[in-house]
């Protein structure tokens, strides 16, 4: 419940209540508890970057499903 209230007051909805299929880099970076920055070095080199974005537009966005799985909510969904 904290973290909701957190999430509400910093603009951003949980997590687990996004439906769309992709979020911006702010977003994704937000969630990751990382600066956005840091997410784009990840899209421009292939080091070990834990996700990669899709391009839409030129635009970076970031997959919803891999950043609950990188934050551990699926093993949740799947107890």
């Amino acid at each position: 419940m904290q973290q909701a209230a957190e999430s509400a007051a910093d603009g951003y909805p949980p997590l687990e209540s996004i439906k769309r299929p992709t979020v911006d880099t702010s977003a994704a970076a937000y969630y990751l508890n990382r600066r956005p920055q840091t997410l784009r070095i990840w899209a421009c080199t292939e080091q070990r970057a834990p996700i990669r974005p899709i391009r839409i537009n030129g635009r970076l966005a970031w997959r919803v499903a891999d950043l609950r799985r990188l934050v551990g909510l699926d093993a949740k969904a799947a107890e």
